[in-house]
């Protein structure tokens, strides 16, 4: 591994900001942080040094919710609620997407994850036609190399559902296939109450606490959700996933735009947390998140962007921003979520400290849309975008430098995503530009 020395920078350090700080990564981890310049001896044995002079220094940020095969389907959402948007375009889509096609489709999510500084990403992987669909995902995975969970996600019920036998037996094959895996792990990803049978749910979450995976779902995105779980099992769907007993610490909780208090203490108490996805429930019209409720109780909301066919970008700093906005709309309060403490919910948790993986990106703070910088939380939190990035580090090798990504050549895969989108299109016999 490279020894990397990074000067000149603002660092997120566990007590704040240091301001024009240095870096020392040596062996994936970091092995120093120090106010002022480093020393000749860290210049002079260094493989690289970065110069972070007018730019941050914090934790990758965590994307905890997307849709890999939906970057071939952008610009797709509009005019449609949410269940029929479904059943009329995603799912023809994935009906016939191929094994190459999810591949490249994989590979340009991560490509944009880590070009807005996301490095810890789940994927909550929809196209489970076959076993190849899913290893292309996680090939993808393994050759850019970010931090990658994949939920495979399962349906019992409903339009081609699968049977439960099949749907365990995969958990297992990807849990075996990635078990050793430093950078990759699979979760239980049902894909909603709706399409999914008690039985089935309870069998896959035990599997899922035998294995130490999460269990990742949808809840409550919307009103028509809730009224069908009324309907059938007279309980509202966080209050029937208690009832079954897998409301659990384990089970990220994905949307809950339509949770009512009790609702809400339901998921404090089991320390659940929620996935925040502001900006893909905005664009569906599937309401607001109550998060300025959900965190004055003490529940851990992280973020995520959604599937690109609903959002349409993966831009963690855009869903930060109108996680923000939306929060003080609603609540009618300025107050929630100052920028220092917003900025946590995109960063996963994992301070930057000596001794921890070298898991970072430097974000420039040199642009019209932030200068003069006099609050760097403030900066990142509402002037930031994706473009903005400017390296990724993960476990200390650098996999964007200069705005540009160093395992492969971008260039050729947007063209062979653009080829590929034309045969997909036809396949599913939507229009073809």
């Amino acid at each position: 591994m490279p020894q990397i020395l990074i000067k000149n920078g603002s660092i997120l350090t566990p007590d704040g900001w240091l301001e024009s700080g240095y870096m020392w990564i040596e062996d994936g981890n970091i092995g120093e942080i120090g106010a002022g310049q480093p020393s000749p001896t860290r210049v002079g044995a260094a493989d690289e040094v970065i110069d972070a002079r007018h730019c941050a220094v914090l934790p990758g940020l965590t994307n905890a919710h997307t849709h890999f095969s939906q970057t071939f389907m952008r610009g797709l959402a509009g005019g449609q609620q949410l269940i029929d948007w479904l059943r009329d375009v995603i799912w023809p889509i994935q009906r016939v997407i191929s094994p190459q096609d999810m591949h490249l489709a994989a590979l340009l999510g991560l490509v944009e994850n880590l070009h807005c500084g996301a490095i810890y990403v789940t994927d909550h992987h929809k196209v489970t036609t076959s076993a190849e669909h899913t290893d292309a995902v996680l090939k993808a995975a393994r050759e850019i190399g970010l931090h990658f969970t994949l939920a495979r996600s399962w349906s019992d019920r409903g339009k081609a559902p699968e049977s439960p036998d099949r749907i365990i037996d995969d958990l297992s094959r990807l849990y075996d296939q990635t078990k050793d895996d430093a950078r990759i792990q699979i979760a239980n990803g049902p894909l909603a109450l709706w399409r999914c049978s008690t039985q089935t749910l309870q069998k896959t979450y035990a599997l899922a606490q035998d294995h130490r995976m999460v269990t990742h779902m949808h809840v409550s995105e919307s009103q028509d959700e809730v009224q069908m779980s009324l309907e059938e099992y007279g309980l509202r769907p966080v209050a029937w996933l208690d009832s079954i007993g897998i409301l659990e610490a384990d089970t990220e909780i994905v949307h809950a735009v339509w949770v009512e208090t009790a609702e809400i203490d339901l998921i404090a108490n089991a320390h659940a947390p929620v996935i925040h996805c502001p900006v893909s429930n905005a664009v569906l019209g599937s309401g607001v998140a109550p998060v300025a409720a959900m965190l004055a109780r003490g529940v851990e909301v992280r973020l995520g962007t959604d599937g690109p066919a609903s959002n349409d970008t993966q831009d963690l700093w855009e869903t930060l921003k109108m996680a923000v906005s939306l929060a003080r709309a609603t609540s009618q309060n300025p107050t929630v979520l100052p920028p220092s403490e917003a900025l946590k919910l995109g960063m996963g948790g994992k301070p930057l400290k000596v001794g921890a993986p070298a898991d970072l990106i430097i974000v420039n703070l040199n642009h019209p849309g932030v200068v003069p910088v006099q609050d760097i939380d403030s900066a990142l939190v509402l002037g930031t975008h994706g473009s903005h990035v400017r390296t990724v580090i993960v476990d200390g090798e650098v996999l964007m430098q200069d705005g540009c990504v160093t395992m492969l050549d971008e260039l050729a895969l947007y063209e062979e995503c653009r080829q590929a989108i034309q045969a997909l299109r036809k396949r599913a016999n939507l229009l073809v530009a």
